[in-house]
């Protein structure tokens, strides 16, 4: 009897980000330094096949990288002034004159997030009879807070949106995300290209074991990742040590400054992979289809076809052995001739 069960484990992720660090990397940047490989992103999130008395383990892993479509820089900046429209006039100059010259850029957009507009205070001292000093906050101005989200379809425009951004005091690059627009087409290349590496895998089995895999318990599965270049940054310190004489009771070292690069998922451990070369930060897809096949149902299936063929065999025998004698005769002119007894 055919047993097959199927089981889907599929994370998808629909939109991916970041081309550029931005500023907010160095809160989530690792110092340590680490080997980034398939077994980083594929075995935090196992397939969950578990007890399946299977020695067959066919596993297929494909990756994927793909550069963006478009990119959304945002840009943090702020404003203090004495009074609600002053403080709002200041922002919206700054603002306005770096829209208008971002907008001479091919295939820029922008838009204004309004993120907080809050009172400042300050303090003075307050004397009174009998009591020793205290200290009252008092209305001083207004803070106001916006976001500059700009977006483009040239990764090389970042320079000149930075260049013209700093013109007008507009310094906070918070992230710049990464989109791409080929990420279904891009699975479905990569469920195409793994199963036709998992077919012909399952032939040379079926060679090697001198016998199809049809009929026997088999449990499949399948998992997508996707990462992201503001996830894949790291860091590193390059300098130089020192032997000094041990005379020298006193060392004052400095600060050692802290590099960040980009290091993606290496493609060492798959089996096939779409766009090899990376020149850029890119979006990575990865792909894993397992399958198992129950090798001891395979033995059970094979062992009871042997008993098949040799009760079969036997009957034939015993069909032959059964029969009843026949007699025949020849006669003077030659002819023979069945004699029934």
């Amino acid at each position: 009897m055919k047993i097959t069960t199927i089981l889907l484990a599929i994370l998808i992720t629909f939109n991916s980000f970041g081309q550029s660090m931005g500023n907010s990397g160095y809160l989530n940047a690792s110092n340590s330094s680490k080997l980034v490989s398939i077994n980083d992103y594929m075995n935090n999130q196992p397939i969950n096949i578990n007890n399946l008395n299977a020695d067959i383990n066919i596993k297929i892993r494909g990756i994927a990288n793909l550069e963006a479509d478009t990119y959304v820089a945002i840009f943090s900046l702020s404003q203090v002034g004495k009074t609600a429209e002053e403080v709002n006039n200041l922002i919206d100059e700054r603002i306005s004159k770096s829209i208008n010259e971002i907008k001479s850029l091919l295939g820029v957009e922008t838009f204004i997030d309004m993120i907080s507009f809050v009172p400042v205070y300050e303090t003075q001292t307050e004397k009174k009879v009998f009591s020793k000093k205290t200290y009252n906050e008092v209305p001083a101005g207004f803070e106001v807070k916006k976001n500059l989200h700009i977006k483009y379809t040239d990764g090389n425009l970042l320079n000149n949106i930075i260049s013209i951004l700093s013109k007008n005091e507009i310094y906070d690059l918070v992230k710049v995300d990464y989109f791409s627009e080929n990420i279904e087409a891009t699975k479905k290349q990569l469920m195409k290209k793994a199963k036709t590496i998992l077919l012909g895998k399952i032939k040379n089995y079926e060679s090697i074991l001198g016998d199809s895999i049809k009929g026997i318990e088999k449990h499949i599965a399948d998992n997508f990742r996707i990462v992201v270049p503001t996830e894949m940054y790291q860091t590193y310190q390059a300098y130089n040590g020192y032997n000094l004489s041990s005379t020298i009771k006193k060392i004052n070292t400095r600060q050692k400054s802290t590099s960040y690069f980009y290091q993606p998922v290496t493609d060492r451990s798959f089996d096939f992979v779409i766009n090899p070369t990376i020149f850029k930060p890119v979006t990575q897809v990865m792909y894993e289809i397992d399958l198992k096949i129950n090798r001891s149902d395979f033995l059970r299936i094979k062992e009871h076809e042997s008993k098949q063929k040799i009760q079969h065999e036997r009957r034939l025998k015993e069909q032959e052995l059964n029969k009843p004698a026949k007699y025949y005769i020849v006669t003077p002119n030659g002819e023979v001739k069945n004699l029934s007894i």
